[in-house]
């Protein structure tokens, strides 16, 4: 019944986030989080900065992760697949009409529909992020860590991954 669950949840996450990665780490966290229990917050918050500093997409990082920590390696592999299946069927159907529809104007009007709220999905997901490391770290930790990263992406232009490593081996050494 587990890895059933997780195959709805993974896929269910990746049907429904229209534009890749961004869109699906909300609905990731519904199901992951809210729905099925398997992690808290905090938890699904260290997978998606681990998968942030790691190369490749962050759906199928995650997929294997949170599988693999619900029900192992069958719980990996089923993670994988239901992160994977949603593009693979597209891809096959749709792929006949792409040279159709690629410069239809109700294709770009959806795209600049979905946008907003991408935008205000992500922004959901940072508020409850912050708000849970208010909770566990303090606001002047984190205000802190917030203030040196927003510094170290913007003025230093720094890569994200190095700054999301930085901050995991901050909260490592003073937060644990």
């Amino acid at each position: 019944m587990i890895l059933i669950q997780i195959f709805w949840a993974f896929f269910v996450a990746n049907i429904l986030g229209y534009g890749g990665g961004p869109p699906i780490i909300p609905l990731l966290q519904a199901e992951v989080v809210d729905r099925y229990g398997w992690m808290t917050l905090e938890e699904f918050g260290d997978v998606l900065a681990l998968g942030n500093a790691l190369p490749s997409p962050i759906a199928t990082k995650m997929a294997g992760y949170i599988g693999y920590q619900v029900a192992g390696v069958p719980g990996a592999i089923v993670a994988l697949i239901a992160t994977i299946a949603p593009t693979a069927i597209a891809m096959v159907i749709l792929f006949k009409f792409l040279q159709f529809f690629k410069s239809a104007p109700q294709v770009a009007a959806m795209t600049q529909i979905v946008r907003p709220i991408v935008a205000v999905l992500l922004g959901t997901l940072a508020y409850q992020f912050f708000a849970s490391a208010y909770q566990s770290a303090g606001i002047w930790q984190t205000a802190a860590l917030t203030a040196v990263s927003l510094v170290a992406l913007e003025k230093l232009k720094l890569h994200p991954g190095l700054v999301v490593g930085v901050a995991l081996l901050y909260g490592g050494v003073f937060l644990s």
